[in-house]
This record gives C-alpha cells, structure tokens and sequence, in this order.
C-alpha cells in the first residue's frame, strides 16, 4: 500500500543547509504528508501510539505538546507514561478521546509503518506549507527585483526558517562595531563596519509559531544576525472549520495563500531592504549598545536568568562576549547571536536569535 513507507526514510533536521538542499528535503516530505481530519471517536491509542482506522502512527515531541494541550493531560505525565506504561499512556488518551466523540481534530502524518504523528491540531488550523512558502516568498523576491542571498536555512520538526540577505544595501555601523572582532576569524569590526539589510523568513505547519518575515540587519564581520521582531509581519494559522476526512487542498485555496505570501514578501523586501529602513534600526539599536558593562559575569548571569537561557547558552555567551572583546550592552548582543550560530538546534538557534535585542537592552540597564 502507498502508506507502507519504511520508516528510515523519513526526513531528517536540516541546519544551515543551502537553498538547493532546503528545496530537495521539503519535496521529500511532500511525497509523504498526509493529512487527516478525524473525530475523537475515530481516533484510539495502542502501545503508546496513536491510531486513525489501519494507520498507526508514533507521535513525535511537538505532537506530543499538541494531545497534551488538546485533552489536558500533563506533558510530562504523557512522555512518562509512554516510555514507562504504554497501557497506562492508551487508558488516558483513549478515555479522554471517548468522552469527546464529536469533537474533530486535525492530525498531521508522515506516511510509514508505523507513521510518524507530527502534529495533532484544532480542525480550525489554517495549512500554510513549507514548500509553499518558499515558493511563494522566492516569487515575491523576484517580483520586487531585489538582488538577494539565502546564507542559510533550517528545517526541524518545528518549523522552517530560511536567512536572506540583501546584497545591494550595505550601511556603515562603525559605531555599533567599534571593538569589536569576529570570535570566529578574529577580524575587527572596525576594519570591516559593514552590515547589511536582510530578512528571516519563518513558518510551521505543526502549530509551532505563525508564518513570519522578520527584518534582520546582518553584520559582515560574523554573519551575526540582529533580528528586530517587533516589525515582523505575519499571518496566524486559523481558518475555518475543516471536513473530517483526509484532507486535499483545492487549487484556488493553494493558489489564495501562494497569492498572499507573494505580495508579503514583496512588501517585505521594499521595506526592511532599504537603506533608510537599516540606518533607522542602526541609530536605536546603537542608543542601548554603546552603554560599557562593568560587570561582565554578574551581567550575563542577571541577563541568563531574565531570558530563561540554559546554563550552556549562558556559558556560551559569557565565552562569545570576551572573544568579541567589546565590553557593552552591544558586546552581550553579539555574544548572543554569535552563541546561536554555533547551536546544533536549528529551533534553539532561532529563538535565542530572536531575544539578541532584548539581551542588549537588559545589559544596558544592569
């Protein structure tokens, strides 16, 4: 049968792969999605696993997060009993499954024997895909005419993202890289106050973050990467209700997300790609980032504990800060993009990037 995949080619994590192998991995998966809408009723547990009609599939971390979340069952009981008390673990979700026979979810599979359960969903989530994406933000990139590079992409379980740069709008930042030297060439940022204006785009499809572009300035010196979430534009994934059943997608509703993704990223391209835009975040970024840090350990502990960073990151970041040899609030930023450079965990890379700014603020104000 088509679904009887073997379970060793399911895709594995990409991490600062090129375009070309970010393309190859997402039409891997496209050739073994599948999609299923089903009431509580049609769906039971078996030996810790989750089971549609004849398909069987094991659920992987996120949809894990996602049938604790939806039956109120602890995650960390839900992982125990699994690897613990499998009958235990088919008891729980099965009975709570049950006791909600009308209520439809959306389950979202890599075909095989067993399947890979990937993600378990309202029926109200909107299917905005990664292969999707990329094509429809490349199509707007061309539309707008801009002359670009993608330094890199991730692709975890989580979500994808794909780093891109401009390679037309460069502005000088000698004042933000005044110190400072690449802890990974030991190339001054006062030889080379080059950054340039760039993008991240992001998407799920489990349900782990909405679809984003988040402007990004890019610092040549490191290929650090300042991501200034608070002007990302997004779209969340909600839509109507959808029919149970396995899901096909009809051209037009294809066609209307591919649409609204293009003209995004187009909009995007016009405005975080130009020079007015990078010397306007340069001068706020660098109204925090000149501020000296007197105490380099008890700062980076105080912003550790602040953002939640794990006791590794933390070391990491304190190692980044004095190889970069810039003793400012700056310095602690590029500590912190220099350290998600080096994570092996494309989400992990993707959030500690996304908190770089607010780390600056914090050292700026200890």
């Amino acid at each position: 049968m088509a679904h009887e995949i073997d379970q060793l080619t399911m895709p594995s994590p990409q991490r600062n792969a090129s375009a070309a192998e970010l393309r190859q991995a997402l039409e891997r998966e496209e050739e073994i999605k599948l999609d299923t809408v089903a009431s509580g009723g049609a769906i039971s547990a078996r030996a810790g696993n989750i089971v549609v009609g004849d398909r069987v599939y094991h659920p992987n971390a996120v949809a894990d997060e996602g049938i604790a979340a939806k039956l109120n069952i602890p995650l960390p009981y839900l992982r125990r009993m699994r690897a613990e008390a499998p009958d235990l673990y088919d008891l729980n979700v099965g009975g709570w499954l049950e006791r909600e026979p009308e209520r439809k979810f959306l389950l979202r599979a890599f075909r095989g024997t067993p399947g890979t359960l990937r993600a378990f969903l309202s029926d109200s989530y909107r299917v905005i895909d990664h292969l999707d994406v990329l094509a429809a933000a490349l199509e707007g990139v061309k539309e707008a005419r801009h002359p670009i590079k993608i330094l890199g992409a991730d692709l975890t379980d989580r979500r994808m993202v794909v780093r891109v740069e401009s390679e037309a709008v460069k502005v000088m930042a000698r004042e933000l890289l005044k110190g400072y030297r690449s802890p990974f060439t030991g190339q001054s940022g006062e030889d080379l106050p080059v950054v340039s204006a760039g993008f991240v785009l992001a998407n799920s499809e489990v349900g782990s973050g909405r679809y984003t572009i988040t402007p990004q300035i890019v610092v040549q010196v490191c290929t650090n990467g300042l991501t200034i979430t608070k002007d990302a534009l997004g779209r969340t994934h909600l839509g109507a209700k959808l029919d149970e059943g396995v899901i096909r997608y009809s051209e037009e509703t294809q066609r209307r997300n591919l649409s609204l993704i293009t003209s995004q990223t187009r909009d995007a391209v016009a405005m975080f790609m130009d020079h007015a835009y990078v010397e306007q975040k340069l001068t706020e970024i660098e109204r925090e980032a000149g501020r000296k840090v007197e105490k380099p350990a008890e700062t980076i502990e105080y912003v550790s504990k602040r953002l939640r960073f794990s006791d590794s990151v933390r070391e990491s970041i304190f190692d980044h800060f004095i190889a970069g040899g810039q003793v400012t609030a700056g310095g602690v930023m590029q500590a912190v993009t220099a350290t998600a450079q080096t994570l092996s965990d494309g989400d992990a890379a993707y959030e500690l990037q996304g908190q770089a700014l607010t780390a600056m603020s914090l050292a700026a104000a200890a």
